[in-house]
């Protein structure tokens, strides 16, 4: 590396309200950032002291986003210990690289001294070891050893997701001596909802909230009013597997343990939310076929990540071509098939589509197992028998009139009955199937579905032409 070196998104730490730097439609304003590009130009640092380095980190997250990457270096080097190291939690994984690593691990290293612990790991676990070990060596002894532990367990399990600051109290203690230790202990963190109660071993007992202590008179026993937690998270848990915990009881924050059972962190209802949403953006991109595509990458990147998906296609349309291959002279004999057959693949994909869609959301959010299955592929082939008969219809009566041919009416309005069922049969199994045999169904089962109702639908279309015109 060179040398270079608690409030909501709708408030800003200089007492000014969000909007006041974003437009209506939530972009950040242009004459914002024509501001801030000539200060950084003028290498005029009050201005960004008073301007940039007191926004929310939020809001800085999104000025970094929308300003040119050497003005972003620039602007980084001109705050130095003025710049809030949380707005790269805000920021794409391109955009954080490019600033860290344009600046000193001495810089890091001050700036994660006063970040969360969470917040500390997600910069932190992206970094080389080398400079990430270097960074936690300059670290005071106590936070070095709660990031490491942080660090050591999986990628995207609650352990790296966790906060290791949370407030831990012995059974034994009366309400009156946690009340004045959480008064008088500098070391707890600024805001929490629930006092954890630990043996000497930190082996989790109970939980109390808040609201109980101040309503409790201070000679009770923290034993005494202490409540069994709420569904503790392994650590090495799955962080949507943790998600859908907080979504399933309505949690607010949840105590996180190692495998003996001893309190090592704490998750917050924040962190689950950004979970929730990367999770969500994951699906969304993954049934695209563009894997972890951010807006930040580059264009060798992004090429990068489409050509597979687009090489699997390319081998699924062969295989619809080959079908179509099959029926060669039945096209040629009435051309009114090749231009009806885009219509019945067309239909039958995006009618996949919708199923698969829905299906994959209910296998992530465990809403599809085995035991609902059947009742669920009942409704979707139900479902695609009333579709395809009301657009089987329609569609025929447009080719009917078209070619003022009843036949190539009937024969599309067939076809497409069969493809919509098809289609709705194999947007429900096929992500079902590869769930079961471990593969990712967001990732795997368009492919597969365009190509079952491709193949399907020309193979019905031309297939009952070529009969009824043989008899016929």
């Amino acid at each position: 590396m060179s040398d270079i070196g608690e409030e909501t998104r709708g408030r800003s730490k200089a007492n000014e309200p969000a909007h006041d730097i974003y437009t209506e439609e939530g972009a950040v304003r242009p004459d914002f950032l024509a501001r801030v590009g000539a200060a950084i130009a003028d290498r005029d640092v009050l201005y960004l002291r008073q301007h940039v380095a007191r926004l929310h980190e939020s809001e800085l997250g999104d000025l970094l986003e929308s300003i040119m990457p050497d003005q972003r270096r620039a602007m980084v080097r001109l705050l130095g210990t003025d710049f809030d190291l949380t707005a790269l939690t805000e920021v794409d994984e391109a955009i954080r690289m490019e600033i860290v690593e344009h600046m000193s691990n001495a810089q890091i290293a001050a700036g994660i001294g006063g970040l969360d612990s969470d917040d500390a790991v997600y910069i932190l676990e992206d970094l080389d070891k080398e400079d990430r070990e270097e960074i936690l060596a300059q670290l005071p002894f106590t936070e070095r050893v709660r990031l490491r532990r942080a660090l050591d367990y999986p990628e995207s399990s609650a352990g790296r997701r966790m906060q290791t600051e949370f407030v831990a109290v012995p059974p034994f203690w009366t309400v009156g001596q946690t009340i004045d230790y959480m008064r008088e202990d500098e070391g707890l963190p600024e805001s929490f909802t629930q006092v954890f109660v630990i043996d000497p071993t930190f082996k989790l007992l109970g939980v109390i909230y808040l609201d109980r202590i101040l309503r409790t008179n201070r000679q009770v026993k923290i034993e005494t009013i202490m409540r069994e937690t709420n569904y503790p998270i392994p650590a090495d848990m799955d962080q949507e597997e943790a998600a859908q915990l907080f979504e399933q009881y309505d949690l607010l924050s949840a105590a996180v343990v190692d495998e003996n059972g001893r309190l090592v962190g704490v998750l917050t209802i924040d962190d689950i939310v950004d979970v929730m949403q990367e999770e969500a953006e994951e699906d969304i991109m993954r049934l695209g076929g563009v894997g972890d595509e951010e807006l930040s990458d580059t264009v060798v990147d992004i090429s990068r990540s489409r050509v597979p998906w687009l090489l699997v296609n390319l081998l699924t349309a062969f295989l619809a071509a080959s079908v179509i291959s099959l029926f060669e002279a039945t096209i040629e004999e009435v051309v009114a098939l090749a231009i009806l057959m885009p219509i019945v693949a067309g239909m039958g994909g995006n009618a996949g589509s919708q199923t698969m869609t829905v299906t994959v959301r209910a296998i992530a959010t465990r809403d599809l197992d085995i035991h609902n299955a059947w009742r669920v592929a009942r409704r979707e082939i139900c479902v695609g028998l009333i579709n395809g008969c009301l657009i089987g219809t329609l569609v025929g009566l447009v080719a009917g009139f078209w070619f003022q041919d009843p036949n190539i009416g009937g024969l599309i309005a067939t076809a497409m009955l069969i493809n919509m069922v098809a289609a709705a049969s194999a947007g429900l199994m096929v992500p079902i199937l590869l769930n079961r045999a471990g593969a990712d169904p967001a990732v795997s089962s368009a492919v597969f579905v365009t190509a079952i109702t491709d193949t399907t639908g020309f193979f019905s279309f031309l297939g009952l032409a070529t009969w009824w015109f043989a008899i016929g």
